[in-house]
């Protein structure tokens, strides 16, 4: 898999823009800065927004080709990111350590999706809010009409709100949508799609 990142982000051009997603960009100045952890960050067009409204900002992906673009990302708007390579299963991260996780487009192998999302639940504090942007189950006939939009074809990698329910079923559920976008991102996001949409707070340890 980190074969086929790297291959996508060793053009020169940012494969989805150096702009946040807009849902990220909308929520995140919600919630008082502190530390965040963005998986599956890519080039850090996320990461180095976070950055630049004051959080600590910890990325990591599978690609080392993004993080070499996503560094001098980071360099052009005067920001740090700590960002690391790997995925959840290389990688440990101190329990409770974060003030929020960011998951755009972060999609996971179905086999794996719900481990991962337990293994992230365990970096978050109680109190602590995750905001998650990714396609929808329903997304798949819309890729088939148009694979401008982008997402993965394996539906069980996509999602739908009833996983989000159950896999974080130990958070306050601020916002929870399924909704049908417009994405402008990059070369690769871009027609109409349909996504989840997920604000939540972390309520306890249990999961």
């Amino acid at each position: 898999m980190h074969q086929k990142w790297d291959e996508r982000y060793s053009d020169r051009e940012y494969a989805y823009g150096k702009d946040p997603n807009l849902f990220f960009k909308k929520w995140l100045p919600e919630f008082e800065p502190g530390s965040i952890l963005m998986p599956a960050d890519g080039e850090g067009r996320n990461g180095v927004f976070a950055a630049r409204l004051g959080w600590k900002v910890t990325s990591f992906d599978l690609s080392r080709e993004g993080q070499s673009k996503a560094l001098q990302l980071a360099k052009e708007n005067e920001v740090t990111l700590q960002y690391m390579v790997g995925d959840l299963r290389q990688l440990t991260f101190e329990k409770e350590s974060f003030d929020a996780i960011g998951l755009v487009y972060a999609h996971f192998l179905a086999e794996k999706k719900t481990i991962f999302h337990k293994k992230l639940n365990d970096c978050l504090r109680p109190g602590g809010i995750i905001i998650l942007e990714a396609f929808s189950k329903r997304h798949l006939s819309f890729r088939r009409q148009d694979p401008g939009i982008g997402g993965p074809k394996d539906i069980d990698m996509l999602y739908s709100k009833a996983e989000i329910t159950a896999d974080f079923d130990n958070y306050e559920m601020i916002m929870l949508e399924e909704e049908e976008v417009l994405l402008h991102e990059g070369k690769y996001h871009n027609g109409k799609g349909v996504v989840i949409r997920f604000v939540g707070r972390k309520t306890s340890d249990n999961f």
